[in-house]
């Protein structure tokens, strides 16, 4: 979110794609294991679920009292039912061990002339994650955008939790998730956003738990990415889209991209851009840049711009391997074959909620248009079936959820109601 836009500026002249176009790559889905649970990491304000069944396919149960019994310590106290707004934690809150096939060994056989019948590898990355609410209630997973993390949603959580059962995560590469060397395109994000629906949220005691996922800018488009996967579409009752974003199709661009690039062209293009991003990094993740950037994408009220909002934005960011995950997000997802918002809308089965920031600088409302024209052209716009497309103007601009928390959460809490009303 904030550092792409920033870059943007800087590498725009070396790449003719639009840098929030996010690509999948094509792997098989993750086997998983049975956890377990280390409780050593409690004082951190964490804890762990570690994966000992190796080989293993059946997938890992979480139930209720185990996570009762594991709160992370700075939420012991909180009462979500009295404050509005959640407490910021340096480290992180609880964690998710998430056993995977994304990780660079397996992307070095795709590269390589390997054998691709070679068995993938797995690796379990650390993800950090909250939950909140009632267990018994309908879910509400919350996705954060690029360079942000779950305390973006800090004026939302608390508020939704009063009447359902709350999830946010960490993407893998933000916040206070694992930032693993390895290239990163919007199908790990996908993945991992599935996965945890169906090892966390769909536990045990919970196995028919219907869920709405809701997110911001790059977590916006993961949101109706991963609603659009077969693999939880059933569970998936609802979408809600916070100036999401994402690469609608262009057939005269479509025809560029089939050109062969020129090797020499890209190599240098490459080395400029891994210098042009490094530097852009180093300058982007200084705290007075961060409060500069997210005054400017915060128009109508930049009040919620504070210093706990700069720390969970700049203390990830020094992290050993950021700058280099930086580079790759921003180079991978700048270009290459990708799924377009238009084939992931037509194969959306839930109903979708747009609360727009109307005064966004970066994703104008012309998007939220066009979804709205697909989203219609695909499902019908009468609202006679279970698919139907409502939109919401906030008065706010990149974040409107944390811009203008009140106007967003009565927006996803009346849409959570009516696609919940059977169910609560």
């Amino acid at each position: 979110m904030l550092f792409l836009r920033t870059s943007f500026l800087l590498v725009s002249l070396l790449s003719s794609s639009h840098v929030e176009a996010f690509a999948p790559s094509h792997g098989a889905t993750s086997s998983v294991s049975r956890p377990t649970y280390d409780t050593s990491s409690i004082a951190t304000d964490r804890f762990v679920l570690s994966s000992t069944a190796a080989g293993s396919v059946t997938e890992p149960l979480v139930t209720s009292s185990d996570i009762a019994a594991q709160i992370p310590s700075i939420l012991k106290d909180f009462q979500h039912h009295e404050s509005s707004r959640l407490p910021y934690s340096p480290t992180g809150y609880s964690t998710w061990s998430w056993r995977t096939h994304h990780n660079s060994e397996n992307q070095s056989l795709v590269n390589s002339n390997t054998d691709q019948n070679e068995k993938q590898r797995y690796t379990e990355h650390s993800i950090n994650y909250l939950e909140m609410g009632d267990p018994s209630k309908p879910a509400i997973l919350l996705v954060h955008g690029f360079g942000a993390s779950t305390y973006h949603f800090r004026h939302n959580i608390p508020i939704l939790a009063r009447k359902y059962h709350v999830y946010a995560l960490d993407l893998l590469g933000f916040g206070w998730s694992d930032k693993p060397i390895m290239d990163y395109d919007a199908s790990v994000w996908r993945d991992q956003v599935v996965d945890f629906v169906k090892q966390v949220i769909l536990k045990e005691d919970a196995s028919n738990k219907p869920i709405t996922i809701a997110g911001n800018s790059l977590g916006g488009y993961t949101a109706m990415y991963s609603a659009s996967d077969d693999r939880i579409k059933e569970f998936v009752k609802g979408c809600v889209l916070l100036n999401a974003a994402g690469r609608f199709r262009d057939p005269e661009s479509e025809a560029k991209e089939t050109s062969t690039p020129n090797p020499i062209i890209q190599f240098i293009s490459s080395a400029i851009q891994r210098i042009v991003i490094a530097a852009s990094f180093i300058y982007t993740k200084q705290p007075a840049r961060i409060e500069q950037v997210l005054r400017n994408v915060y128009p109508v009220n930049s009040a919620n711009v504070d210093e706990e909002l700069v720390k969970s934005i700049q203390v990830p960011s020094l992290d050993a391997n950021a700058a280099e995950v930086f580079y790759r997000v921003i180079t991978k997802n700048g270009s290459g074959p990708q799924a377009y918002v238009d084939d992931i809308l037509a194969q959306l089965e839930c109903p979708v909620l747009l609360a727009w920031g109307e005064q966004d600088p970066w994703i104008k409302s012309a998007a939220a248009d066009k979804i709205e024209t697909l989203y219609a052209q695909f499902h019908g716009a009468d609202g006679a079936t279970q698919k139907w497309c409502k939109r919401v103007s906030i008065g706010g601009g990149h974040c409107p959820h944390d811009e203008a928390p009140e106007e967003v959460n009565a927006a996803i809490l009346e849409f959570v109601d009516d696609i919940f009303a059977a169910k609560c």
